[in-house]
C-alpha cells in the first residue's frame, strides 16, 4: 500500500482541511506529522492515522530579538522531520501550511519526495512562501492566487462532509428555542477576547436575537448567562449550530468564511487587524464583501454600536447576500486535490 505524509497544525484552519482530505482518501497508509499542539489532540480521534510529533517554531512578529535562535530549533525540526520520512518513505506529502509544515516541506526536498501544499488564504502566509519553492503544486482557495504562478492551482478549500450534515433541531433543544432568530457569533477555535468583550453584556442583541457564543474552553468560566444569550465553550459538532444560525458573525480566517460560504451562511466578518496578523483576514474579508456575500467591520470600527447597526441591515438584506452566495460554484477541492495525490503518488 502507498504511504502518504499529511502536515499542518497550530490553527484549526491548518488541520481540518487535511481531515477533510484524509476522511475521503482511499487505499494510503496515512501519517501525520505535527507538533505537540491541538492537531496531535484532533488525530487521536482518527485512529487509521499514524501520528509523529516533531519540534516546531514559530516566527514571532512582536519582537525580532525573539526570533535570534529560530534558524537553530528549525535546523532541529528539519532534522526531525527528515528522520521520520527516511523511516515512513511516503510517495507523497500533502502540506496545509503554516510553521508547522516548514520543516517537513523542507525535508521533503532532501529526499526528493513529492510535495503538494494549499494555501487557504487570498496571500501566501510567510511559511508558504517558502514551502512554495518546494512544491509540485500550490493548490489555492482563491482563484486570484493562482493566477500568474505556473505550478500554482485554484482548487478551492478542502471542506469536511460533516459540515453539509447539521441538525439544527438538535441545538435548538439545547437552548430552548423561543422563536428569536438565531444570531451565532464564532471567534476561532481558541474563541476572540474582543468578541468576548462585545457580548459581556448582551442585552443591545437579545432583546430581538437569539445569541449563540463560542467563547473559548479557556474562558467559559468567567462568562455569565442571561436571557437568550447562550455561551459554549467550543461548537461541537460545528455542523449543527451552523445549521441553526440565520447570521454567523465570525473572524475571517479562510477555513470558516469558505465552509460558510459553501453552506449559503449569510456572515458579518471581523477580520483580526495587522497588529495581531499578518492581514490575512482583511484580505478574505474585502474580497467576501466585494463579492456580495459578507458585511465587515474592521477592528478600529468594531463596538457594540457597529456591530448591532450592521446586525440590522443584514437581516432587511438577507436575500441579496444568499442570493450572490447561490451563484458560486459548487466547492469540489476535496476530489480535484485527491486527483492531484493520485497523480503524484
Amino acid at each position: 500500500m502507498k504511504k502518504i505524509v499529511f502536515t499542518g497544525g497550530g490553527t484549526a484552519g491548518h488541520i481540518y482541511p487535511n481531515i477533510a482530505i484524509i476522511e475521503e482518501l482511499k487505499n494510503y497508509e496515512v501519517h501525520y506529522i505535527g507538533s505537540n499542539g491541538m492537531e496531535k489532540q484532533i488525530l487521536k480521534n482518527f485512529p487509521n492515522v499514524i501520528y509523529h510529533e516533531i519540534p516546531t517554531v514559530k516566527f514571532d512578529r512582536t519582537s525580532i530579538f525573539k526570533n535570534f535562535a529560530l534558524p537553530f530549533k528549525l535546523y532541529k525540526s528539519i532534522k526531525a522531520a527528515r528522520k521520520i520520512l527516511r523511516q515512513i518513505n511516503p510517495c507523497v506529502i500533502f502540506s496545509k501550511g503554516g510553521y508547522v509544515s516548514l520543516p517537513v516541506a523542507i525535508a521533503s526536498k532532501k529526499l526528493k519526495i513529492n510535495l503538494i501544499t494549499h494555501e487557504s488564504d487570498l496571500s501566501l502566509g510567510l511559511a508558504n512562501k517558502i514551502i512554495s519553492r518546494y512544491a509540485k503544486i500550490v493548490c489555492t482557495t482563491f482563484e486570484q492566487t493562482s493566477i500568474s504562478h505556473k505550478n500554482f492551482i485554484w482548487t478551492g478549500q478542502p471542506i469536511r462532509k460533516q459540515i453539509f450534515e447539521g441538525d439544527k433541531n438538535k441545538v435548538l433543544k439545547k437552548i430552548g428555542y423561543q422563536n428569536k432568530p438565531i444570531i451565532l457569533f464564532v471567534g476561532g477555535s481558541l474563541g476572540s477576547t474582543k468578541i468576548n468583550s462585545l457580548l459581556k453584556e448582551p442585552s443591545y442583541l437579545t432583546d430581538k436575537y437569539t445569541i449563540i457564543h463560542a467563547v473559548g474552553k479557556n474562558n467559559i468560566g468567567s462568562i455569565s448567562h442571561s436571557q437568550n444569550y447562550y455561551p459554549f465553550a467550543y461548537l461541537d459538532p460545528i455542523s449543527d449550530f451552523y445549521s441553526a444560525a440565520d447570521i454567523v458573525v465570525s473572524r475571517a480566517g479562510s477555513g470558516v468564511i469558505n465552509e460558510l460560504l459553501a453552506l449559503k451562511k449569510t456572515m458579518l466578518l471581523l477580520p483580526l487587524s495587522k497588529n495581531a496578523s499578518r492581514g490575512d483576514q482583511i484580505e478574505n474579508a474585502k474580497l467576501f464583501k466585494e463579492k456580495g456575500y459578507a458585511e465587515i467591520i474592521l477592528d478600529e470600527n468594531l463596538n457594540q454600536r457597529s456591530l448591532q447597526q450592521n446586525i440590522e441591515k443584514m437581516f432587511k438584506n438577507i436575500d441579496f447576500y444568499k442570493k450572490n452566495m447561490q451563484k458560486t460554484a459548487k466547492n469540489n477541492a476535496n476530489e480535484q486535490i485527491i486527483e492531484l495525490i493520485k497523480k503524484f503518488s
